[in-house]
């Protein structure tokens, strides 16, 4: 029996549809890029000292009223204490201290107000801010456990749109946050909508594409303008100054997408799956008529339409693989416990370096542009990477590159300063094109019968990562060197790490968990009767407890 992707390759490889599919779907994760790393400007902590109520009209001074404080070597007045201030002394101080009782004064030289400013997330309440990503972050996480299952019932285009709106109604809400935990709510909504909404046009366009362009798609596509909505941020935020305002202009694009509903079709996968057969040949004939050629009369036979319907049914009730499944035997054990590793700390590097863009020597704003820049360079040489290099050596060599260049940076004297920012940029471009490997890796060493859960509980892995991310860039504020020690060290480690995983390149891609193969390291594999005895007592085990269990995918 033909597959979907022999039914329809009369539509051809890359016609007018498919181009018109591919930049669409694009453009739509330009929003992501923005909204994932707004808090890079709306969370960022401006200089700032005690208020000194006192200091009007006393001729009192500065370095009379304030403490001073060592911060990346250099000396400051404190950020959180003053001297006290008692009418009846000569001097106007004692030599006690006190905590900033009248609140802080922050310089407006670069922002006039971010969310730490309008709500006092300094000193005491300093861990406020990297939490606010944090929380943005869980939403995330959560988005990544259900959206495959939504996807799944309602269908990929009800489901982009949908959380399209999600993302860009509840940005708009949080511009009138009158406090920070109201603020943290919606930012969690916000984060639940921006994954959800990424992975299913990552599907829709994964279903509607032909096999030639889906790394292409992958790649060149929902990356490259995910980094495009990344390199436009700092353009917004040099010209607007005010963190509500910028908000708000940055979350106002996305109703420009409505008019999509009507070019951006549903899956006919899905529609099949369903058993919406009329629907599915509608869009399917549509397509054709775009690209100029003729469907055949009957573009599904009988047969065929009868095994697509049953498909999902069928998996259903005969799949009896759970989570436990990835570390039933040895091989796949190891290959699931060094994958959750490795996405959880590639996850960190990714991130913490581009939340800390602000702790960077140099322009913020000049800073953050250049790393989506780097982003767009690390995406499109992967691309090329992919067709060519094993994927075992692709990706350890990239996160090599990143973590030992962030090592480098500890070495770097104080009069070049600028050569950090240059090193940080190209651990970045590391990083990056590590991150973006590690999808297509991790989906190859998975066998079929669990991959989905597979590079889902990966992706969960990864999420806890953006969850930390944050408090290693806030190490920024107060050491400019260290996040890259930590970042680089652990970066470096699972480059070695991922030299123990097979390699995928070239190999039919396994079905069973018996035909995961072993570690690199490992000179004998295990016995594959044992596995297969362990594989089949999975499955009896799953239908004897009546078949509660089912996979999960993210």
């Amino acid at each position: 029996m033909r597959d979907y992707d022999e039914i329809t390759s009369f539509l051809g490889e890359w016609g007018p549809f498919q181009r018109t599919i591919f930049f669409l779907l694009s453009i739509s994760t330009i929003p992501n890029g923005y909204v994932g790393m707004s808090m890079v400007f709306l969370a960022d902590i401006p200089p700032h000292r005690c208020k000194l109520p006192y200091l009007n009209g006393t001729g009192v001074y500065l370095n009379q009223s304030l403490p001073t404080q060592v911060v990346n070597g250099e000396i400051i007045y404190s950020r959180c204490s003053r001297y006290k201030w008692v009418n009846t002394s000569r001097t106007g101080f004692l030599n006690d201290t006190e905590s900033c009782l009248d609140g802080w004064e922050y310089s407006t030289e670069r922002y006039t107000s971010t969310i730490v400013t309008e709500w006092n997330l300094v000193c005491e309440e300093d861990w406020k801010a990297p939490f606010s990503s944090s929380i943005f972050f869980a939403g995330v996480l959560t988005g990544s456990l259900i959206s495959g299952q939504v996807s799944d019932r309602y269908g990929r285009k009800v489901v982009l749109f949908f959380t399209m709106a999600l993302q860009t109604v509840f940005s708009l809400i949080q511009v009138f946050s009158n406090s920070w935990e109201m603020f943290c709510v919606l930012y969690f909504v916000v984060g639940l909508g921006q994954i959800s909404n990424y992975v299913a046009a990552f599907v829709l366009g994964s279903e509607l594409l032909g096999k030639s362009s889906r790394i292409a798609y992958s790649t060149l596509g929902v990356c490259v303008f995910y980094a495009l909505g990344y390199i436009i941020l700092p353009l917004f935020a040099y010209f607007i100054r005010s963190w509500r305002m910028l908000l708000f202009v940055i979350s106002i694009p996305g109703l420009f997408y409505v008019p999509l509903w009507w070019f951006i079709p549903e899956s006919p996968r899905w529609l099949l799956s369903q058993g919406r057969v009329e629907e599915a040949e509608a869009i399917i004939r549509a397509a054709a008529k775009k690209n100029g050629v003729t469907p055949p009369e009957n573009i599904f036979k009988g047969e065929e339409i009868i095994a697509f319907m049953q498909l999902t049914s069928k998996v259903k009730s005969q799949h009896s693989y759970t989570y436990i499944d990835l570390i039933r035997t040895t091989n796949i054990r190891n290959v699931s416990i060094i994958n959750f590793i490795v996405w959880m700390i590639i996850t960190i590097g990714y991130f913490g370096l581009s939340l800390n863009t602000p702790n960077m020597i140099g322009d913020p704003y000049v800073n953050c542009f250049i790393s989506a820049a780097t982003e767009i360079a690390a995406y499109i040489l992967t691309w090329g990477i992919l067709k060519c290099t094993p994927r075992r050596i692709a990706f350890s060599s990239t996160s090599l590159l990143g973590g030992a260049v962030l090592l480098l940076i500890q070495l770097v004297p104080s009069n070049l300063q600028i050569l950090s920012t240059v090193l940080a940029m190209a651990g970045k471009f590391g990083i990056t094109a590590a991150f973006s490997i590690v999808y297509v890796f991790a989906a190859e060493l998975f066998p079929t019968v669990v991959r989905n859960m597979g590079v889902g509980a990966c992706s969960m892995a990864s999420r806890i990562g953006s969850v930390l991310s944050p408090y290693i860039a806030f190490i920024g504020t107060y050491n400019k060197i260290l996040p890259y020690i930590l970042m680089g060290s652990i970066t470096v480690v699972v480059g070695l790490l991922s030299l123990l995983l097979p390699e995928t390149q070239g190999q039919p891609l396994p079905e069973k968990i018996s035909q995961v193969p072993p570690l690199h390291c490992c000179c004998n594999r295990r016995d594959p009767t044992l596995e297969i005895d362990l594989e089949d007592v999975s499955i009896r085990n799953g239908k004897n407890s009546g078949q509660h269990n089912s996979s999960q995918g993210c």
